[in-house]
């Protein structure tokens, strides 16, 4: 299994000249701050997801309390940029392993190993990306934007984020950590009258 967690930096993303429409969108979307919550229909799909996500996560953090903070940042920053949680959750631990100051050789920072020049390209240049918060909104906006850009096609919008764009390395191994680890689940719980019920968090 070591191997198959190996990080991958976002090191080659390459900077690009951004229209003002689609710069001013971006910055949109990371100066507008509100304290992040479980997006859900029901509240017992949050609680099921977040317990099973807690569990997923307990070997890359350990402590329960900043695993669930940083789990309901990840699913709220995730639906804000209309991406799927599961996804984020797998570029983060093919990024990073989790770790929140983590930086590459070519400079990229935090969890979402985002480069340095995006807070100049966003015009948010007094934040910073070792803050988790500010990291993950960065690495969701930015990843939403490549699958804009790449008109929904998730692999190649993936090999945008890390700076491959036509090799297919590192989108396969974050589709594969997927797969193999973050995939959703239906979950088992107590209902209020302790019968057993089953809770598919996805819908």
């Amino acid at each position: 299994m070591s191997g198959f967690w190996q990080p991958s930096w976002a090191g080659s993303q390459q900077e690009e000249q951004l229209a003002a429409d689609v710069q001013a969108m971006l910055r949109t979307s990371i100066i507008n701050p509100v304290e992040p919550h479980l997006v859900f229909t029901e509240s017992e799909q949050a609680q099921a997801w977040l317990s099973d996500m807690s569990r997923r996560l307990r070997p890359f953090v350990a402590d329960d309390f900043l695993a669930k903070r940083l789990l309901i940042r990840i699913q709220y920053e995730a639906v804000r940029a209309e991406l799927d949680p599961q996804i984020v959750l797998s570029v983060i631990t093919v990024e990073s392993r989790f770790k929140k100051y983590a930086l590459s050789p070519a400079g990229a920072q935090g969890i979402m190993q985002v480069m340095p020049f995006w807070l100049r390209q966003i015009g948010a240049s007094d934040q910073s990306l070792l803050n988790v918060d500010t990291n993950i909104r960065f690495g969701c906006t930015i990843l939403r934007h490549y699958l804009q850009r790449e008109h929904g096609d998730l692999a190649r919008a993936l090999q945008r984020y890390n700076g491959s764009l036509g090799r297919t390395t590192y989108s396969d191994q974050v589709l594969a950590v997927y797969k193999r680890y973050w995939q959703p689940a239906t979950v088992m719980t107590l209902s209020k009258s302790g019968a057993l019920q089953a809770i598919d968090y996805t819908n």
